[in-house]
């Protein structure tokens, strides 16, 4: 009796009498939406790969992947720290730089101090090198030594029993921290070991310490947060983001209009929205030319006004200025794409510029703000005395575009889709497949509708799928097309609510009895 697994047997030629078995997939596939709170983020760090998305989730890992906030532009850490505040837990950090990093190094000397046995130098290129200690010691086992890296904040990493003796030792010991030791510990996360010149032991009473190590931010520019783009081992900046899964991203700081352009574009092409801002204390009409000139018309990028936001670095103490869109960028990452930022309190921001400045924004600025295709955070909003958003638009000129639920939800919906039906491909077209494949594009909606993500208030459908012969005449089929028509009605925020009041001594009441 064999089994088969369907399609690998032709039942249409079979010779030998006998009981054959198929393995069949279910029919209903079901599938699931795509993450949507990743959150890219570019800038300059002290410690970390460069030009390559890592995943940080917490405090810790910031820590340890890039090192505390500091007080400077572009600080990458400065931007997770915020994010991490306001729920963005599920961020991708592109760390770039000037061009001049260096990895923090020292010689690990003999028993006499004068010749070196190893070089250990930084993993990463950055000043949190700079804090790497190592130590040579006895070693466990008889005629052993161990080799313990210590950073702050990290377990220490501990190479013990490396045995040999002249040259041999120090080539063992290079060995232990740059493969492993086979089923005791992995290579090491710290440093890496290049071997000296010495042929003697080694001095097992000196603590060494890292030094020179540099974070290549002093001649950071906007245009190196944007990159290059190219293979995905040369891709620089906002282009190392492709393929990570970003729905938000923001470019630490960037303000140069010239790079907008670049940024819509990619927004597009990859189904991610990106943030930027004016200058600090550049007005909305400032920025609102700035932004015509800068021909930018897309859904794909938001633009806040220069008003700058503060926040209190609880590592430093003091209270920052910091760009916009950081704040912006993290809200919409951490909330679900069919909510908008609208008037949602930013519990972590102190002041803004205006606001410090003792001049709150009048109806008609937030008009012309929201005109101008400009959002700005701001205190009070329509809910009360908090900050938070106060136009919910990107910079689209389109009317049924410029909300950033439909960047949010259009982005979700289109790479579920793609992510799910790549089976499709190489398949033969059949009533079955189209069934299939329609089927579950409808239970993907449908869950959506029961989600509470889409729907139509006054009660009517919210999507229609049609893959059929209307759609697939033959002279398509024969080409190899098959194409699905979508539709899907987004729930729209509330932004204009107007209660219309009579009142007075005379106005006559009428109360119906009739249940509604």
């Amino acid at each position: 009796m064999p089994v088969y697994q369907a399609g690998s047997l032709n039942t249409a030629a079979l010779t030998a009498p006998d009981l054959y078995v198929q393995v069949l997939a279910p029919k209903v596939r079901l599938i699931n939406g795509v993450a949507t709170d990743i959150l890219g983020i570019v800038g300059v760090a002290s410690w970390g790969p460069t030009n390559s998305p890592f995943l940080i989730g917490s405090p810790a890992d910031m820590q340890r992947l890039i090192g505390n906030q500091q007080v400077r532009k572009y600080d990458l850490a400065t931007a997770v720290a915020v994010s991490l505040q306001l729920g963005a837990a599920n961020i991708r950090a592109v760390r770039i730089t000037d061009g001049t990093d260096v990895a923090a190094s020292v010689a690990v000397k003999d028993v006499a101090g004068t010749v070196t046995g190893i070089t250990l130098t930084g993993f990463y290129a950055g000043t949190l090198g700079n804090n790497i200690q190592a130590a040579v010691t006895t070693g466990t086992a008889v005629g052993s030594y161990k080799l313990t890296i210590n950073m702050p904040g990290q377990t220490p990493e501990v190479f013990d029993n490396i045995t040999g003796s002249g040259a041999a030792l120090w080539t063992n010991m290079v060995s232990a921290v740059n493969n492993g030791q086979s089923g005791i510990r992995g290579a090491s996360q710290l440093v890496v070991a290049t071997v000296g010149t010495s042929t003697t032991t080694p001095n097992v009473s000196t603590v060494y310490s890292l030094t020179g190590g540099t974070d290549g931010a002093t001649t950071i520019t906007d245009a190196l947060l944007v990159g290059t783009d190219g293979t995905s081992t040369t891709r620089k900046g906002m282009y190392a983001l492709r393929g990570s899964g970003a729905q938000v991203v923001n470019l630490i700081d960037l303000t140069d209009s010239t790079q907008w352009p670049a940024m819509l574009t990619f927004g597009l092409a990859e189904g991610c929205y990106v943030h930027t801002q004016g200058t600090a204390g550049a007005t909305y009409a400032s920025v609102s030319t700035t932004l015509n000139t800068a021909g930018v018309d897309g859904y794909a990028l938001k633009v806040m006004v220069g008003d700058w936001v503060y926040w209190y670095d609880q590592v430093n103490g003091i209270n920052r200025m910091l760009a916009p869109a950081t704040f912006s960028a993290a809200e919409l990452a951490a909330l679900s794409p069919h909510i908008s930022p609208l008037n949602k309190k930013l519990t972590t921001v102190v002041s803004t510029q205006r606001v410090t400045a003792s001049q709150p924004y009048s109806q008609a600025e937030i008009g012309a703000i929201n005109t101008a295709r400009l959002d700005v955070i701001t205190n009070p909003c329509p809910g009360g005395n908090y900050f938070g958003h106060r136009s919910g638009l990107n910079c689209s000129s389109n009317p049924t575009q410029n909300r950033d639920t439909y960047t949010r939800m259009t982005n979700f919906v289109c790479l579920t889709i793609a992510a799910a039906y790549g089976y499709v491909i190489g398949q033969n077209q059949t009533l079955d497949l189209r069934r299939e494949t329609k089927s579950s594009i409808e239970t993907f909606l449908a869950n959506l509708q029961g989600q509470g993500m889409i729907g139509d208030p006054n009660g009517g459908p919210c999507f229609s799928v049609q893959l059929d012969k209307t759609n697939n005449p033959d002279s398509r089929v024969a080409l190899g097309y098959m194409q699905a028509d979508v539709q899907v009605k987004y729930l729209n925020e509330v932004r204009y609510f107007l209660v219309n009041i009579e009142g007075g001594g005379s106005v006559s009441i009428t109360v119906s009895t009739t249940p509604r």
